[in-house]
């Protein structure tokens, strides 16, 4: 056989990278230029691109241009500064390094030993925030519990959901199957990755009940009470409640003190879902929405949505980390090693559903580095100090009204024409490509949602998508 490499050698990467980086520098300069909401139809991206494979290699400088030509088209400007839809997922220079850091290094983190500086960074980047956050000192390694990055909340739910079956049984679904008397309590307006949970961990949609909300679309106590009453009395068990620290429709707070001390007189797992929201606690003012967190099993929060970090990066905490270990080790001989075996170290892949992991530590690591305590709680700070100033504007105004006070960063209101004229006044604003927002329904009326917290969104730009969205309802 010839003897070929069709390797890019490391001249050609150091060359190539440079390009690269400075494609994503120019795009960041000129992010503004692009419609933020991609204006392609479906399947127009794929009739653009080859059928067939090339059966020999490509220049970067082609595939580059085909970036240029047939990808962005397609693709919605998450990172443009005129984005306000769904919620922020926000990223940054420093994580995008990190990232890269990441990718070059090509750690596969399952347990200590495959790399040690992977798990042990994680570790105090994870206990950092804990402090930094103001959370309970039993989440932090350093006690009973401890930090560990999964991908996204709903992993952290589906984690937090498992490891609540196995308690409530004694580890006996795990051995004989999920008995099906187990009973799940969440909010109406908690995120649907909830209900997916505990679909996935076999204790059904049957066995879930939705806890009504009051007019600030937050959990009722009193109601959550009556429904695990009534579940006990049919013989049923209570085991697993979530608390949402800022729902997504309508970033709604539920009182976690109230939940959670029915959780733990009840003996039922409490998980809070901070998703968003969570990053605000980088702010001591904001701390007063997470009272009753020290009454948490567990705790989510994504910093790849507003802490500047790129997706994915979900930091999930536990009270209690041998539930976690108890629940999820599994030890074949291949992994067996000196380290784990003395019990000296974690080994995270024992704490979520994955056994293969990226070192997502580095790019979060990068992230407080660069930015320190200081320079993350200014940016919230600002995003904050924004949605007050869009909500004033909505509070002056003839023809919209407010739905709901905003306790943070996403802002609920609608025009006073009705459901009909708010979906065409959104679709008109999104179709021109100078700003994307969204809607949610909300007692059965839909609600336009304005989520503000892109890394680099100023006040200028809500100004201009301020001034468009009123313009373009006043010519409806």
């Amino acid at each position: 056989m010839q003897d070929h490499n069709y390797h890019m050698s490391p001249e050609q990467f150091r060359a190539e990278g440079k390009k690269i980086i400075d494609w994503i520098a120019d795009y960041y300069e000129n992010i503004e230029k692009y419609p933020v909401l991609s204006q392609v139809n479906p399947g127009e991206i794929l009739s653009s691109l080859p059928k067939d494979p090339p059966q020999h290699g490509e220049s970067m400088e082609h595939m580059m241009q085909d970036i240029d030509e047939k990808i962005m088209p397609g693709i919605t400007h998450w990172q443009s500064p005129n984005f306000f839809a769904y919620f922020p997922s926000n990223t940054s220079f420093p994580s995008i390094l990190g990232d890269l850091v990441s990718s070059g290094l090509g750690v596969q983190g399952m347990i200590w030993a495959t790399s040690p500086a992977a798990t042990e960074l994680e570790t105090r980047v994870l206990d950092w925030l804990a402090d930094m956050m103001g959370m309970p000192e039993k989440f932090k390694s350093t006690s009973s519990g401890g930090g560990v990055i999964q991908d996204t909340a709903s992993t952290s739910a589906l984690t937090a959901v498992i490891a609540a079956r196995e308690r409530a049984t004694n580890m006996e679904s795990n051995q004989t199957g999920v008995r099906q008397k187990l009973v799940a309590y969440i909010s109406t307006q908690t995120h649907s990755s909830l209900e997916k949970a505990l679909k996935m961990a076999g204790i059904g949609k049957d066995n879930l009940r939705l806890v009504d909300v009051d007019e600030k679309f937050a959990m009722r106590p009193e109601l959550l009470k009556a429904h695990i009453q009534k579940d006990k009395a049919s013989g049923l068990q209570p085991f697993f409640i979530c608390g949402a620290l800022g729902t997504t429709s309508s970033n709604a707070m539920d009182p976690l003190r109230k939940i959670g001390e029915i959780a733990q007189s009840e003996n039922c797992w409490f998980h809070i879902d901070a998703a968003m929201s969570g990053t605000a606690m980088l702010c001591p003012e904001f701390r007063h929405f997470m009272h009753g967190a020290e009454l948490a099993d567990s705790y989510c929060f994504n910093p790849h949505k507003w802490m500047f970090t790129n997706f994915d990066c979900d930091v999930f905490w536990v009270a209690n980390r041998n539930e976690l270990i108890n629940t999820f080790s599994i030890l074949p001989e291949y992994l067996k090693n000196k380290a784990t075996e003395s019990g000296a170290v974690f080994d995270y892949r024992d704490w979520h559903v994955q056994l293969g992991r990226r070192f997502r530590a580095l790019k979060l690591w990068f992230v407080i580095r660069h930015y320190g305590v200081e320079g993350l709680q200014f940016h919230i700070r600002k995003h904050v100090q924004l949605s007050k100033m869009f909500t004033q504007w909505i509070n002056e105004s003839d023809d919209f009204e407010l739905f709901v006070e905003p306790p943070l960063n996403l802002v609920c209101f609608c025009h006073k024409n009705g459901d009909d004229f708010n979906l065409k006044l959104m679709n008109e604003v999104n179709e021109s490509g100078k700003l994307f927002f969204t809607h949610t329904k909300l007692k059965g009326q839909i609600v336009l949602r304005m989520s503000i917290g892109q890394t680099n969104t100023e006040e200028a730009h809500l100004e201009a998508a301020w001034k468009l969205i009123s313009d373009i309802a006043a010519k409806l």
